[in-house]
């Protein structure tokens, strides 16, 4: 791919390994990585790459990405620290897309506001999480969503009120349309801060005890299927600590895939797929990721 970057809308890298960017700690070189610089350098680089039909990604802490090993023959285009403005108007909170959840979060508590407690733990961005309708605990990106800042396909900055983001499990009208979030209006109710940080370290602790922060892993791998659970499913199929070369199944939750030593991505989508297999052969569920995958 004979195709360049302007050095002056960001930081630019060229053949760049994604392994040392996602939070499975997998995946091939990307031909570029770009940092852009803000917003505006943001909307030339996608002017640059769809004038010159390259294929490309816009994300954020790529803690929800699977890079395939064969790596990425395109553009990546990585916004966290990038776009990641937060500022507050009364009860409201805008923060860009780059932003992290923690960040937006301890901004609330520092500001006595309520609402985003169960987001404190949600290792991903503000853009991210608005294409996902993040949710953790008490919490959903969608009830305290009141706008989000849009870039539309004709390159127009447009504004969707939360009625109009279509959010529900796990999805918002960003994977129907061809739409990138820039940022998001978080609503929020004024509240007592020795209260917010007591919920910050409860949902901190429930964290840190039920899930494997101490391997590389994606968070949650899979949607929860209607009237089931997923870890419960893989745990019911015998499936806990279950090992597929340096990938496999958390002993601590069933619900996650992990990198146990030196995976592949090939090792971590293989064991996605096994345990596919063997849930449905033992239930008849279908599991559907949560993870996006990208790559050749």
């Amino acid at each position: 791919m004979d195709f360049k970057i302007d050095e002056r809308l960001g930081e630019v890298y060229y053949d760049e390994p994604m392994k040392n960017h996602t939070s499975f700690k997998v995946g091939g070189n990307a031909k570029i990585l770009v940092r852009p610089n803000d917003e505006d350098a943001l909307i030339e680089i996608l002017k640059l790459v769809k004038e010159n039909n390259i294929n490309y990604y816009i994300l954020g802490n790529l803690t929800n990405v699977i890079v395939k090993d064969n790596g990425f023959n395109g553009v990546i285009i990585k916004l966290k620290d990038r776009l990641n403005e937060v500022s507050r108007d009364g009860d409201v909170i805008y923060a860009g897309a780059g932003a992290s959840m923690k960040e937006v979060s301890e901004f609330a508590w520092e500001n006595s506001l309520e609402g985003l407690e169960f987001a404190h733990g949600i290792p991903g961005s503000v853009g991210g999480a608005i294409v996902m309708n993040a949710g953790a605990y008490d919490g959903e990106t969608k009830f305290v969503v009141d706008r989000v800042r849009l870039l539309n396909s004709d390159f127009e900055i447009i504004e969707k009120s939360v009625d109009d983001m279509n959010f529900g499990y796990r999805h918002s009208i960003v994977q129907e349309e061809e739409l990138i979030v820039l940022g998001a209006y978080y609503k929020l109710k004024p509240g007592d801060k020795d209260k917010i940080r007591e919920k910050f370290e409860e949902f901190d602790r429930r964290r840190a005890e039920k899930q494997p922060l101490e391997l590389p892993s994606a968070g949650s791998t899979f949607k929860r299927p209607t009237g089931y659970f997923a870890g419960k499913l893989i745990d019911d199929s015998g499936l806990r600590g279950f090992t597929h070369r340096g990938a496999g199944i958390s002993e601590k939750h069933c619900g996650f895939v992990v990198n146990k030593n030196n995976a592949t991505a090939s090792d971590i989508l293989e064991t996605i797929a096994i345990v596919q297999k063997v849930v449905k052969d033992n239930f008849g569920v279908d599991l559907q990721r949560e993870v996006k995958i990208i790559g050749e």
